[in-house]
């Protein structure tokens, strides 16, 4: 597994220095510089920060990264703050010219960095590290780290920059709670701490975006919203999922309710960015399943949500605000829908007369006059447009997050099984049955570790693709959509886990030698003793070498409940499990501790009883590290 990851890092590390090349330039994040002239967009596959006017959209130049950039914050004088990487994550400092003035190390996979109101401080959300981190803008250090729930997406500031609003992006709870959502986690900027959690309705997952009013005086937070408790028989009226538009206040952090971004009989699967006008009259989200953008009149939004908080009547069925979740009609009449040219609306940012839509599969951007009457998007290309004709791993990517093939729109797969991982709900699914929910699974090697489902019911990845193309999206689509599905999951690899530690060398700037930690290496003698190694062979390998943690059996290991009793479920790859919690068929098991432990009380999922603390520490640390 080390020398895995070794070869990895080693690439990646030779890669940024040698300036490679990507095909596609993925344009994700945006920011506008305070002077309202340029528009500085991370080209998310190409090592780049695109340059664009802010009045036409059109690119002026670039700045190349020594990484992948995933987010950009501008200062008052021009100066960037770029971050980028993943285990090696970094936050650079660049000056309006393009020269990189510094960098410091911040943590796994940052993204979303916001400066703070006095430009002194800067934080960045380390998504795989659960954490966000404040860097000293002067002089680059950092300052110190605040620990949030799961995997930190998105950053908005509040009223006066005193409260810091995180978008957490999966739920961190038991999947057998009664409430299953993600939080966005209110941290106070005097202390640095976090002083309050606030769950989204039940069901919200899939967080991607945040962000706040000029004034901060209220907080906007899309993400999806899952109907897990019932059995998924159809999609009409949102059965299974919906797009959810969650709103807090900026100057306490109470959270105020959630209106749903659908209309009746039309989803608009996976909302993402949101923002603000600079006047404040309307409110924009970009659809990254559906590629079409919500204008919202604001004014009118909180008028309604006023009214429902009195218990007046706002539509045919809210005559209060606990009724607006479920109400697909509450946006009629204020909201206008805008379908984008392009594919993949992630970032999107406004000026005081257009807003710009970054569009990731097209490497386009969309411009769209928000004040017109019939508002249209102008399309502005970055290049020769992408061919994804040739490129089955990138048009399976583009299908696995395109909600608009999906009957009425109301969800992709990626709604389900973000970045091809799990969005931590169990659900109803009709293949084993109704009335026994079980956890979503990462489809991360579901090609090599066969049968796929928690029951493995179907046979192989790509059974199971176009059955749920067939069954959840209720859709009959060409055979080369499944095929590029099929590549797309292909091709994920493992994110490394931040479990691991990084051996450092020349100057520092470590060897890329990614290790287990003292720890861990405890606990895989103990992985072998507690006898955990006999479903989870180490030595059990893809045809390239993939470690695969399993030996591909089904057993009946006294887990199953109710009517699940007496069950054989499929012996799942431990290869990121750090990432995939909570834990068992139908997420019972908050953590790898508690699996081991109060969740194996007659020790059939292995030896573990016997264990002192310490021990159990060790074995999941070990495991963890995968």
């Amino acid at each position: 597994m080390s020398k895995l990851l070794f070869k990895t890092i080693a690439l990646s590390l030779l890669f940024a220095t040698a300036g490679f090349a990507a095909e596609y330039l993925s344009p994700e994040y945006m920011a506008l510089s305070r002077d309202g002239k340029n528009i500085y967009c991370t080209a998310a596959t190409a090592k780049k920060i695109l340059i664009l006017d802010a009045v036409s959209g059109e690119m002026r130049s670039e700045i190349k990264l020594a990484v992948n950039p995933s987010g950009v914050a501008v200062a008052s004088d021009g100066t960037l703050y770029v971050c980028g990487g993943d285990f090696i994550g970094e936050l650079f400092k660049v000056s309006a010219a393009g020269r990189v003035l510094g960098s410091v190390r911040v943590g796994h996979t940052p993204i979303a960095p916001v400066l703070s109101y006095d430009q002194q401080s800067l934080y960045v959300a380390c998504r795989f590290n659960n954490a966000v981190v404040k860097v000293n803008t002067a002089t680059m250090t950092v300052e110190g780290s605040i620990q949030v729930l799961r995997e930190p997406h998105a950053l908005t500031l509040g009223a006066d920059g005193k409260l810091l609003f995180v978008a957490n992006h999966l739920p961190a709870v038991r999947a057998t709670d009664d409430v299953v959502a993600a939080s966005v986690s209110v941290i106070d900027t005097a202390t640095d701490s976090v002083i309050k959690e606030v769950m989204l309705p039940n069901g919200s997952t899939g967080v991607r975006g945040i962000c706040a009013t000029p004034d901060g005086s209220v907080i906007y937070v899309t993400h999806t919203f899952g109907r897990y408790q019932l059995p998924t028989t159809q999609l009409e009226r949102g059965w299974m999922n919906t797009a959810g538009l969650s709103i807090l206040d900026g100057q306490s952090g109470e959270y105020i309710n959630t209106v749903l971004l659908d209309d009746v009989d039309l989803g608009s699967a996976n909302p993402w960015g949101v923002t603000v006008s600079p006047c404040g009259k309307y409110l924009f989200v970009a659809h990254a399943g559906t590629s079409e953008l919500s204008i919202i009149d604001r004014a009118a939004l909180h008028e309604r949500l006023a009214k429902a908080a009195k218990g007046e009547k706002v539509t045919e069925v809210t005559y209060g605000s606990d009724a607006v979740p479920n109400d697909l009609s509450f946006l009629v009449s204020i909201r206008r829908r805008v379908r984008l040219n392009g594919n993949g609306p992630h970032g999107v940012v406004a000026t005081k007369s257009n807003v710009f839509v970054a569009l990731y599969y097209s490497d386009t951007l969309a411009k769209i006059q928000f004040d017109a009457e019939h508002p249209r998007p102008v399309e502005v290309a970055f290049g020769s447009a992408p061919d994804l004709a040739r490129d089955r791993v990138r048009r399976g990517e583009m299908l696995w997050n395109d909600g608009s093939m999906c009957f009425q729109q109301w969800q992709s797969c990626a709604s389900c099984h973000p970045d091809g991982r799990a969005d931590g709900l169990n659900w109803d699914l009709l293949n084993d049955g109704t009335g026994n929910p079980k956890q979503t699974k990462s489809m991360l090697y579901s090609h090599l570790t066969p049968p796929t489902m928690v029951t493995g019911i179907r046979p192989d990845m790509e059974s199971c693709n176009r059955k749920g193309l067939t069954h959840i999206q209720f859709v009959v689509r060409p055979e080369e959509d499944a095929l590029c599905i099929d590549a797309y999951v292909k091709s994920l690899k493992p994110v490394p886990s931040p479990y691991l530690v990084l051996s450092q060398g020349f100057l520092g700037l470590g060897k890329g030698e990614l290790t287990l930690s003292k720890e861990a290496k405890r606990g895989a003698k103990i992985f072998v003793s507690a006898g955990c190694a006999g479903c989870h062979p180490p030595s059990n390998k893809g045809p390239d070498g993939e470690l695969l943690f399993t030996n591909l059996k089904k057993y009946d290991l006294e887990l199953g409940v109710g009517n699940e009793e007496g069950r054989e479920f499929d012996t799942t790859t431990l290869v990121e499990v750090w990432r995939t919690a909570p834990y068992l068929y139908d997420g019972r098991a908050l953590t790898i501790t508690e699996m081991l432990t109060t969740c194996n009380p007659n020790d059939t999922h292995g030896l573990t009883q016997t264990l002192q603390p310490d021990e159990i520490q060790a074995l999941a640390e070990y495991i963890l590290s995968y």
